[in-house]
């Protein structure tokens, strides 16, 4: 391996653990370390990547540094660079998960949550008011929005997720693109290797039949079935992180009940105090999962493990499938427009989410003066989600 290759591992691994704030921070961190200090990719090709990231669905953070990586090193350098970035905070999100129920017959540890789930909640709050305020820009985008939004809290169904994304995605691209604009097809899907599709969809396919074949009583239907359940979410992620939350939450709390309320703002909540991509936070509910079917300290193990595949997989295959021919992908304003209407879908989703999550509260007065004042932090200060979660914590351990 060459000396730049090496130096650039070295920043990888100091980035992982500095990389706090999101992907908006994210960005902001490869511009000054990896564009301007190393010069590894010029200004330009770090945008085009974060461009590119955007309008794919998976982790947009991690593709972008997945991106840096293959034009800095290829395949190889790609894969050890995914390693490096997401292990820690998923390895940690793992351990806190195997770890919550001992922590949770502790006082102080019950305490501190009832104030770091609110704070969670107003967390949330605020990145469904920032996508909203980003994407809600048109009555096509917020009839879409309002659309989603009533039909995810009617279905309470974890298909009606991508049926929506794909509708959002088709009424926004023939809305908002005229007709010559799509001839440009044609050079895009000529440099389409017709395997790697198929590698891509055979995935999803081969592990949801599987998961339906498979008798539900087997010990091997529930991991089967819970890596499909990631792995399809993966596919359906636009935005990052910020629309992890929401479909995470509806799915795995509202539908199958694998995870309570509780359980899952309390993950969420440590996940925020980490550096890191925010998809490390489905260790913690694959861990969880598989922990509360009793599947005890291996199969937690093992859900922590098919969940950061599972999710993060779609969007690895993506990024270095559509490098290559990024060039070509980016002439097509069918593709680029298709982005406002699941953007649009996804606010909805977050809007959803934020409903289901402040239910619990009932009239729990603290609860909603701490959600409140959480999103206040975030909207009137610069203080950074980790810091907002500390103070939870401090809140819980003085009073």
């Amino acid at each position: 391996m060459k000396k730049r290759q090496l130096l650039f591992i070295r920043d990888v691994l100091i980035y992982t653990f500095t990389a706090f704030g999101g992907p908006q921070g994210h960005i902001a961190i490869l511009l000054r370390e990896f564009v301007e200090k190393r010069r590894y990719i010029t200004e330009h090709e770090l945008m085009e990547l974060n461009a590119l990231a955007q309008i794919l669905p998976g982790p947009s953070s991690t593709q972008t540094l997945v991106g840096i990586a293959w034009k800095v090193g290829g395949l190889r350098l790609a894969i050890i660079t995914f390693l490096i970035w997401i292990l820690p905070s998923a390895v940690i999100m793992g351990i806190a998960a195997i770890s919550y129920k001992m922590f949770l017959t502790h006082a102080k540890f019950a305490n501190i949550l009832r104030f770091v789930q609110p704070i969670a909640v107003g967390i949330v709050a605020y990145a469904a008011y920032t996508f909203a305020s980003k994407f809600l820009k048109t009555k096509v985008t917020i009839m879409l929005a309002i659309s989603s939004l009533i039909a995810t809290l009617i279905l309470q169904n974890a298909y009606a997720f991508p049926i929506l994304v794909l509708l959002g995605g088709i009424i926004s691209s023939a809305l908002e693109t005229q007709p010559q604009e799509s001839e440009l097809r044609v050079s895009l899907f000529a440099n389409v290797n017709p395997n790697k599709v198929a590698y891509f969809i055979g995935i999803l396919l081969a592990f949801a039949a599987l998961g339906a074949i498979i008798n539900q009583t087997s010990p091997f239907s529930l991991p089967i079935r819970l890596f499909e359940n990631f792995y399809r979410n993966g596919i359906l992620i636009f935005g990052g992180g910020q629309v992890l939350v929401p479909l995470m939450y509806t799915e795995f709390v509202e539908v199958k009940h694998y995870l309570s309320n509780s359980e899952f703002l309390s993950g969420f909540a440590l996940q925020q105090a980490l550096p890191g991509p925010t998809f490390s936070f489905t260790s913690f509910i694959g861990s969880m999962t598989l922990g509360n079917k009793g599947f005890g300290l291996w199969g937690q193990i093992l859900g922590s493990t098919i969940a950061v595949i599972g999710i993060n997989l779609p969007g690895l295959i993506l990024i270095l499938f559509i490098v290559p021919f990024w060039e070509d992908l980016k002439k097509i304003t069918r593709i680029r427009n298709s982005l406002s209407g699941i953007s649009a879908v996804a606010v909805g989703f977050m809007a959803t989410a934020l409903i289901l999550l402040v239910r619990p509260f009932g009239t729990d007065w603290m609860a909603y003066g701490l959600m409140a004042g959480s999103f206040c932090l975030l909207y009137f200060t610069k203080i950074k989600t980790p810091i907002v979660i500390v103070i939870g914590v401090v809140l819980g351990l003085i009073f």
